[in-house]
């Protein structure tokens, strides 16, 4: 009951001066909102980078070919064909590797349905989807007797057929790649813009076989695409990778380069997490700004009531109990500006988000710490003008006009 009556106290000494009380809180307000949305948007956007990064596929490892050297020449991935169908069928045996897809790519010119649409062709295994994680809206994938035979099916985004089929069903329709006819067996669920600004969605994905030896001959392939069983097994399946790659192609240097999703992944979101807490330590300067003010004014709050702390002193209050209503009056002022710091700050974000169509989340953690911000603030800025009254004399407190 005795805290309850200080705080009544101190919410009443509070509302005698409403205006100074509100622009003291004021610090608080903007340095706690500020912090609440510059964190939401943050971390919403590192979200909806992960959900992209998601989408590309589950516990992906990426071989790239292209490393070499040639009369002091040198090269990075993707500067020179190295890798073959028959690395990627060696890559089946590696432990703790679920999936495996060579994968040839090109753009062309496609048709069907009296339309045509120039988009991304891809020669991949039936694995791929599993790899990608990606289902079917209708239809299946084509098989490995498909590959083997060297059969004319395709699968197709959901892109493709809204510019090709609008309003019909494209299975068993014929897509022409080129003047090859191919049976649309597939089609994937809509999966929208990768991470790097691409339609996932524009695609047609046939037997690598097909498109080596119908769309375009080549020998060498432009990646291979593999899934590990879990992403804890990830490391290990790199460097299981790396070896086997080596040991087959036994070139002076690394003629390929290895990535994993988690390395996309980090990538993806470090600039993210750095912008973050830049802008949290930034408008955390409006927290100490505001805890100065807090002080400043408790100060002048000393010296207006100084009479009123000696007549407190005289019928018997304690230095221990001035000490205590100047510390909660200080703590309730940073308390109130917190809560409302909160409010308008998830507000703030909701706002601009809904403006500029931004994906937002507010974390708890960080509205736990602002509470506790706010509570310590009111407590360091409140200890000093607190504790200076508790030392008046009163006597002189008494005298004072």
């Amino acid at each position: 009951m005795r805290i309850l009556a200080t705080v009544r106290l101190a919410i009443r000494a509070l509302r005698r001066n409403k205006l100074r009380s509100i622009l003291t809180m004021l610090g608080v307000i903007i340095g706690v909102g500020s912090v609440i949305a510059a964190v939401s948007i943050t971390t919403g956007a590192t979200k909806s980078l992960e959900q992209k990064v998601a989408n590309l596929g589950q516990n992906i490892i990426t071989i790239f070919s292209g490393n070499f050297t040639s009369g002091g020449m040198r090269g990075g991935w993707g500067s020179a064909p190295t890798l073959t169908v028959e690395d990627a069928l060696a890559l089946q045996s590696v432990s703790n590797v679920v999936a495996v897809s060579p994968e040839v790519r090109d753009r062309d010119q496609v048709q069907g349905n009296g339309q045509n649409w120039n988009t991304l062709i891809l020669g991949e295994s039936p694995d791929y989807p599993l790899i990608r994680d990606w289902n079917f809206s209708s239809g299946s994938v084509f098989s490995e007797q498909d590959v083997r035979s060297v059969a004319k099916v395709a699968i197709i985004g959901q892109t493709v057929a809204d510019q090709l089929y609008p309003g019909t069903d494209p299975i068993g329709q014929t897509l022409r790649v080129g003047n090859i006819p191919f049976k649309v067996v597939g089609l994937l669920e809509p999966k929208g813009f990768n991470l790097f600004g691409q339609d996932q969605d524009d695609v047609v994905i046939i037997p690598y076989t097909s498109h080596m030896k119908r769309i375009e001959r080549r020998r060498f392939v432009n990646s291979i695409q593999a899934a590990a069983a879990t992403a804890k097994s990830i490391p290990q399946v790199q460097r299981d990778i790396n070896s086997v790659l080596a040991t087959r192609h036994r070139s002076a240097e690394p003629d390929f380069t290895v990535r994993t999703q988690v390395e996309i992944a980090q990538f993806a979101t470090e600039s993210s997490k750095t912008m973050s807490n830049l802008l949290a330590a930034i408008a955390s300067i409006s927290l100490i700004v505001g805890g100065i003010g807090i002080m400043n004014i408790m100060l002048v709050s000393v010296t207006e009531r100084t009479r009123e702390i000696g007549i407190r002193m005289a019928v018997g209050a304690r230095q221990r109990d001035i000490l205590v209503q100047f510390l909660v009056e200080a703590v309730t002022l940073s308390a109130i500006g917190g809560f409302i710091g909160i409010v308008s700050g998830i507000l703030t974000a909701e706002s601009i988000a809904y403006l500029k169509s931004l994906p937002i989340a507010v974390p708890i953690s960080w509205v736990i710490a602002a509470v506790f911000s706010s509570g310590i603030i009111g407590i360091v800025s409140g200890f000093y003008p607190a504790w200076k009254a508790s030392q008046l004399d009163p006597i002189e407190a008494l005298r004072y006009e």
